[in-house]
């Protein structure tokens, strides 16, 4: 999944310059519920999150919508956000949406950083993989669920398709969105190796399935005001 909704231009990010305190909107918290709603049948055995304050909270919606007692919530640093370096200041939502829209358009070239002075996107993908592999590898479970952020849900799903970093400008992230991803998996001595990767549904949304009205691009949408 990908967190619900959240205001990174809220007073409380902007006075702290930390985008890490970022908090679910109401309509993030609604996105987040419908998203749990949407799970509930799905018995997880692990739920796990970034650790990111709206990743947590976003996970703990669909935790209250488990049956009996579920697993308890596990971060996993490995799924945060790509590292934006320095917080920037912009003179508006407009430009912020622009900048934040294209930043993926050249991910693949040599060096390419998530913002001046980011975080490399091939860095991000290499912690991203291991955070999933590290799952993968667990033994006796059969369903988990990682809520984690646009951009890294991106290069784990352009991995997933067996395709380079470019592919993650392809894969939009709409706000408490749901994919959903099978591996299958063979013995290989030291653990497990991944036979299969299969892409089964990508950016469903059960806050609005149809996604009517959402004609925005999702980097655009986070930072847009109506």
């Amino acid at each position: 999944m990908r967190h619900g909704h959240v205001d990174y231009l809220s007073e409380e990010v902007v006075q702290s310059k930390n985008p890490r305190l970022a908090r679910l909107t109401p309509q993030g918290q609604e996105e987040a519920n419908a998203a749990g709603q949407a799970l509930a049948a799905i018995p997880f055995d692990i739920l796990m999150c970034s650790g990111l304050r709206r990743s947590r909270e976003t996970a703990t919606f669909v935790q209250d919508w488990q049956a009996g007692t579920p697993p308890e919530l596990e971060d996993d640093q490995r799924f945060e956000e790509l590292n934006s370096g320095t917080f920037i200041e912009f003179e508006s939502r407009e430009q912020l949406a622009a900048t934040m829209t294209f930043q993926f358009e050249n991910a693949d070239k040599p060096g390419a950083t998530f913002l001046d002075g980011g975080e490399k996107f091939t860095d991000g993908r290499e912690r991203a993989i291991a955070g999933l592999l590290a799952l993968i590898d667990r033994p006796g479970w059969s369903n988990a669920l990682i809520v984690g952020h646009e951009g890294i849900n991106r290069v784990i799903l352009s991995w997933f398709c067996n395709a380079g970093l470019n592919a993650s400008v392809s894969f939009e992230q709409d706000t408490g969105c749901i994919n959903i991803l099978d591996v299958d998996l063979v013995p290989d001595g030291s653990g497990h190796a991944i036979e299969r990767k299969l892409i089964k549904a990508v950016n469903l949304t059960p806050l609005n399935y149809e996604k009517h009205g959402m004609n925005l691009r999702s980097l655009e949408a986070i930072f847009h005001r109506d």
